[in-house]
Parts: C-alpha cells; sequence; structure tokens
C-alpha cells in the first residue's frame, strides 16, 4: 500500500478537484484506490456522493458513518478507533467519507502529540488514528493506492493526517501565495517528520499496533489554473512559475535552489493542469470528472476536444505520480 497526501496550506487552489480527478484516473487506468476525505470540510465526499447519500452517512442523530464514526471511541475516551466505513464508488474505488465534526478531533490531537514522548498509549492511539483507519480500510478494499485529501492549514489534525503519508504531492497556484505556502510548508514538514522519529523511539513495549514511518517524502508539485494563449503561458503567471522550481528546491527539498526556472526540465514538476471552466459546471451536473464528460453531457464541438485534452493532461499527470512513488 502507498499512501499520498495531496496537501498546500493555501486554499482555493483546486486540491480537492484533483484529488478527485486522479483517484477517478488511477481507477480508469486499473488501480486499485482508496480515497480518504480527511478535511473537516469534507468536500471530497461531496464531489462523490449525491447530497441524499450524504444524508444518510451524517443523520441528525444516531452514529455517522465516516471518519468520524471512526475515532468516535477515541473521542469519547471509551476505546480505540472504530470498524471503517466506506463507500464503493466503482469495483476498484472507494472513498472513506469525511464529515464537518472532524474538527473536534483537533484538541485532542494537539494534546497527544506532546504525551507521545512521555510513552502514553492513549496518545499514540489517537495520533496514529488516521494511518490505521486507512490501513485496515485498504485492506478491507485491496486498495493498492491511498489518496489523503487534507485542509489548507498546518494544525494538528493536518500533522496526524501527513504522519499516515508515504509521500507528499502539492498542488499550487501560479501565484505569490503558494510561493509563500511553500516557504511555510518545507520547515513544517521537516519539523513534523524529525517529531515523528523523536516519538518513534518513544513508543512503549505494549503498544501491539501497526505505526507509520511518517516519511511524508516530497513526491514533486502540480501548477493548478495555468492559463494559455496561442500555447504560450499568460505574462503575468509565467514570471511566478518560474520562480517554483528553486522555492520548491529550497524549502521542500531542503537543497541548493539551483538555476532551474523552466518547470519543462524541472523533475519535481510533475505537470500543469490547465483551467476547464467551461466543462466544470457540466462535470458537477453529471457526477463524473471532466474527462470523462460525453456528448450527452453536453459536452459537443470544442468542448469534446476539451474533454479529450483534459483525459491526456490528467492521464500523463497520473502515469508521472505512479512512477515516482515507486
Amino acid at each position: 500500500m502507498k499512501t499520498i497526501a495531496f496537501f498546500n496550506n493555501k486554499g482555493g487552489v483546486g486540491k480537492t478537484t484533483l484529488v478527485y480527478h486522479i483517484a477517478r484516473m488511477m481507477a480508469e487506468l486499473g488501480h486499485g484506490v482508496l480515497a480518504a476525505d480527511l478535511d473537516p470540510q469534507a468536500n471530497l465526499s461531496s464531489m462523490f456522493l449525491e447530497e441524499e447519500r450524504l444524508e444518510e452517512l451524517w443523520p441528525e442523530e444516531g452514529a455517522h458513518k465516516s471518519i468520524l464514526s471512526c475515532i468516535s471511541p477515541i473521542l469519547e475516551g471509551t476505546g480505540d478507533i472504530a470498524t471503517t466505513h466506506t463507500e464503493r464508488i466503482l469495483e476498484n474505488l472507494h472513498l472513506i467519507p469525511g464529515d464537518l465534526g472532524l474538527s473536534q478531533f483537533e484538541d485532542k490531537l494537539s494534546d497527544s502529540w506532546p504525551r507521545c514522548l512521555d510513552k502514553d498509549p492513549a496518545a499514540f492511539r489517537a495520533t496514529t488514528a488516521f494511518y490505521r483507519i486507512v490501513y485496515t480500510a485498504a485492506e478491507k478494499t485491496n486498495a493498492e493506492i491511498v489518496l489523503i485529501d487534507v485542509g489548507p492549514n498546518l494544525g494538528a489534525i493536518n500533522r496526524s493526517a501527513l504522519i499516515a503519508a508515504d509521500n507528499v504531492i502539492m498542488p499550487l497556484a501560479p501565484d505569490l501565495y503558494s510561493l509563500q505556502g511553500l516557504r511555510n510548508l518545507g520547515p513544517t514538514l521537516q519539523q513534523w517528520r524529525r517529531g515523528w522519529r523523536q516519538r518513534l523511539d518513544q513508543k512503549p513495549d505494549s503498544l501491539n499496533i501497526p505505526l507509520p514511518s511518517g516519511s511524508m517524502a516530497p513526491a514533486g508539485y502540480i501548477i493548478m489554473q495555468h492559463v494559455e494563449r496561442k500555447s504560450r503561458p499568460v505574462k503575468s503567471y509565467q514570471r511566478w512559475v518560474e520562480r517554483i522550481p528553486a522555492t520548491y528546491r529550497k524549502y521542500i527539498l531542503n537543497q541548493a535552489a539551483g538555476s532551474i526556472s523552466d518547470i519543462n526540465n524541472d523533475p519535481n514538476c510533475i505537470g500543469l493542469l490547465r483551467h476547464y471552466q467551461s466543462l466544470m459546471p457540466m462535470a458537477q451536473e453529471a457526477r463524473k470528472p471532466v474527462f470523462l464528460l460525453k456528448p450527452a453531457d453536453g459536452a459537443i464541438g470544442a468542448h469534446a476536444q476539451s474533454v479529450n485534452k483534459c483525459y491526456m493532461d490528467f492521464k500523463r499527470i497520473t502515469e508521472t505520480i505512479l512512477q515516482k512513488i515507486k
């Protein structure tokens, strides 16, 4: 099992839409995929599931069938993680539904992090809850790849989610905010990685649960919202794009920034995604990824050509991701 987190502490770059489409493309290519919605906003779940189904998963009364129900025994102090509920999207694609109530876990995780250094078994169980939830769900669904969607912040929930990740992919918009996000994110990931290694050294001998390595290895970045005119990047975007390779190397990889400004020659660039604004409403209405839209969904003429381009874009990016995580 390989776990990949998609993380950017700047919101609004299209991260959740990216995770949804990558999950669908991986399934399209024949891979067993589990998508884990660990963002308290639960936007990934709303992309995969109809509102009526979400109402059934989040009843006003009674237990939820979501990530919240998995961690409820830890939150309530009555036990360890509960059985994981997964939604079958396709034969080889499943979802761990998110929940707006997941934000309740923030304080518990904040308190557990320092207590791991005191060899507290309960603190280890809380801190590793997400990893063990996705681990058991992946076994149950025969998933070879887990894609983890997290919120745009550097809080305790995301720290616990990132510890569960073998690799981290960063969706970036070509703007100042994404560059600043890289400068914040790199040192934070290094700190979390070091901190988890210290805690692994304090693991109680009596604790018999699977623990993540916490590698969080950077697998690269994807530039979102890329705008081209006559097959050339718009000038206002290009100046930010040219600064991404050096910033990524310096702050995420902790390497010399180098002189690469051409993303086409940057081995850390997984790919670029164009705007598909006119197709997105169609995809939302049809409840399918943009690259699987059909004429019956309204994708005709120029739209049909854009769908084909979109398919090739996501196929190329997905294959690059699969190659990087081998």
